[in-house]
């Protein structure tokens, strides 16, 4: 593409103002269309300079052909005095001064006094003593087809079978080479492997997570904070049960900032009937007692702080968090603990990034019927602009349905949110008429529904339904006691949450109560499988995505045997917890099942294992329920794939049509 044509492409496309908007006025809107998934790019990798004059960040573009996706970086001054403009190469993401990450083999980072590099190195092990085989029994090795393994996390979704034994990894140390030349210095030589590196103004102390017993497969993994001088010096900070995370020096050199949360072997010992909080900590790096100093900055807040970042002044840490179904930036007070929300609105901002003065910001922000754009503020939230209109060829041609905030009271009184989007407007039904609704559940179920653009919704609303969306208990974003709150009896509480939204959309809206159906995937699909068993008068027709039908079965199969231990408190060798499983299995109801119900499943899916779909596929074909199968060769629990998605729409619409609008 010459300069001139890429000049013109990016005028029109992120030159927001004058030549969208004149295109809007000389066109009608039109309703979406299933070809238009190959029309929405998607913005993201926002990158601000460190001088806050530039932001960098990435269009991706679905490519019908060979099923692919054509990612191009763009560079747009931070005061919006020029269109964006095409850079042939892309930007490099993240903030520096942090290093980690337990599946890397090699960091490198540079102390703020540029006297060292710190690099972590894997510790050498000795080869195991070769096999020695006879001709024969060599050649009957080589026929082998098949897979041998002995450790017991042999399954990762979306790895290949079976998983590599993380356990076996050789160990990593710390290694200091002077940056002016000089013989290397190894700290940090155990078996351990260092993550989350950060280094003390000072130039003479880096901390560090690491999980001294992380080759025992029998304990889940609680990585521990750990700090080394380079000296040699290594000490052992914490030793508690929690699981340590996002370390960070102030910049004053005062304080070591941390995330803790409670490690999972913890919860299972103390029998405790919650996954606890995660809350964002500093320490004072002077004080003799370490622990005594320890201040939890986000005791009193009842919501979820992300990783975190020091302002230049060291007063403030900086993280997001969402609430309700909202994402926003908030800020709390070092030592003082006081958390103040910097940004608000209805919609979800994403993709943080500061100058170096962390006086500018640069995020996304996304809603119900505008995908994300790229947005720039002050950080204190104020002065915000938008730098972009990357979806404006777009979203300015396409008319959506339009989508309303609710909130319902359940079957006990706890208060829900969710929202409702409209049929497309010329869908809408006739004065008198009724509806059809289609209801969605998160997966998660510790996750949350909310401010942001998802096509299949808006498509099944431009074809005349009313969606739903619920955050039933379990969602994050409403505080500890609503997230925990379905531990023991996953489906009951959350799916009386549910019921309770239909019935106050159906009091309120032209919405035909014998023409509602559910749909979710994961954790989505599991509820479906639940709600159809529970309530088997109360929907038409309804699609599980990727659901769980059977506890026991599950177990062992799958990839998080974490949730059973923990939200079910035991193993099936356990009674207590085999009762559980089995009260809280859709399969032990199959019985009850009158839904005709479609089933949409990966082959390889690893986190809910392909068979816990077909169990109940086939108990429903067994009692002459309609059900069908969908299996997509190849696809783990996420199932991708542009051509996936495309042909799961378009059959996941035919089946609701058969049975919802015949």
């Amino acid at each position: 593409m010459s300069r001139m044509w890429r000049t013109l492409f990016v005028w029109v496309v992120f030159g927001a103002g004058a030549v969208t908007s004149l295109l809007a006025q000389g066109a009608a809107r039109r309703p979406l269309t299933i070809e238009d998934y190959y029309r929405v790019p998607t913005v993201g990798g926002v990158r601000l300079s460190a001088d806050g004059k530039t932001v960098t960040f990435t269009v991706s573009t679905r490519v019908e052909e060979g099923n692919a996706t054509r990612t191009e970086t763009y560079t747009v001054p931070a005061d919006g005095t020029a269109p964006p403009t095409m850079v042939e190469t892309p930007a490099g993401g993240g903030r520096g001064g942090r290093a980690g990450g337990a599946g890397q083999a090699a960091v490198s980072i540079a102390s703020p006094d540029g006297q060292w590099t710190l690099t972590t190195r894997d510790i050498p092990r000795p080869a195991p003593p070769a096999a020695t085989l006879t001709d024969f029994e060599k050649r009957h090795m080589e026929r082998f087809k098949g897979a041998t393994f002995d450790w017991k996390d042999f399954q990762r979704d979306g790895q290949p079978f079976p998983a590599p034994n993380l356990r076996a990894r050789p160990g990593q140390q710390l290694v200091l080479q002077p940056v002016a030349g000089g013989e290397a210095r190894a700290i940090a030589t155990d078996d351990v492997r260092p993550a989350n590196m950060v280094w003390h103004r000072d130039g003479r102390v880096i901390a560090f997570v690491a999980d001294p017993d992380w080759r025992d497969e029998l304990r889940y993994e609680s990585p521990d904070i750990f700090l080394a001088t380079t000296d040699g010096k290594t000490a052992r900070v914490t030793n508690d049960g929690y699981v340590y995370s996002d370390l960070e020096f102030s910049p004053d050199g005062a304080y070591l900032a941390y995330a803790r949360t409670f490690g999972t072997d913890m919860i299972i010992q103390q029998k405790l009937n919650h996954g606890g909080p995660r809350d964002l900590f500093v320490r004072a790096v002077s004080s003799p007692d370490g622990a005594a100093s320890e201040i939890n900055l986000t005791a009193k807040w009842d919501l979820e702080p992300g990783d975190a970042r020091f302002s230049p002044d060291s007063r403030f840490l900086y993280f997001t968090a969402g609430i309700g179904g909202e994402t926003h930036l908030f800020r709390v007070s070092v030592p003082g603990g006081e958390v103040t929300q910097v940004t608000k609105g209805p919609r979800r901002l994403a993709g943080f990034s500061y100058d170096t003065a962390m006086k500018t910001m640069a995020y996304t922000s996304a809603t119900h019927d505008s995908p994300a754009e790229v947005l720039v503020a002050n950080i204190d939230g104020s002065g915000e602009r938008q730098l972009t209109h990357v979806t404006a060829p777009f979203v300015d041609h396409v008319v959506f349905g339009k989508t309303e905030r609710l909130g319902w009271a359940s079957k006990d009184g706890t208060r829900i949110e969710g929202w409702l989007t409209f049929p497309a407007p010329d869908r809408m039904p006739a004065s008198g008429a009724r509806a059809p609704l289609i209801v969605f559940s998160h997966g998660g179920p510790h996750a949350a529904a909310g401010y942001s653009f998802d096509f299949k919704k808006q498509f099944f609303a431009a074809q005349g339904y009313f969606v739903l969306d619920t955050n039933f208990r379990s969602s994050t974003n409403y505080g500890e006691a609503f997230k925990w709150a379905t531990w023991g009896a996953w489906g009951d509480k959350d799916g009386e949450d549910v019921i309770a939204g239909i019935d106050f959309v159906l009091q309120r809206y032209p919405i035909d109560p014998r023409k509602v159906g559910h749909t979710g995937h994961s954790y989505g699909g599991f509820m479906t499988n639940w709600l159809i068993t529970q309530y088997p008068d109360r929907f038409a027709a309804a699609i599980t995505g990727a659901g769980i039908t059977n506890w026991i079965s599950d177990y062992g199969t799958a990839d998080i045997y974490r949730t059973k231990e923990t939200e079910f408190f035991g193993t099936p060798w356990d009674a207590a917890a085999r009762d559980r499983m089995i009260r809280q299995s859709p399969l032990t109801y199959a019985d009850r099942v009158k839904t005709p119900t479609l089933f949409v499943h990966g082959e390889v899916d690893q986190r809910v294992p392909y068979e816990e779909g077909e169990q109940m596929y086939f108990a429903l074909k067994r009692r002459g329920v309609p059900a069908r199968m969908i299996q997509y060769a190849g696809q783990p629990h996420g199932i991708s794939g542009h051509w996936n998605n495309i042909h799961r729409m378009l059959s996941e619409l035919e089946w609701w049509t058969r049975y919802m609008r015949p």
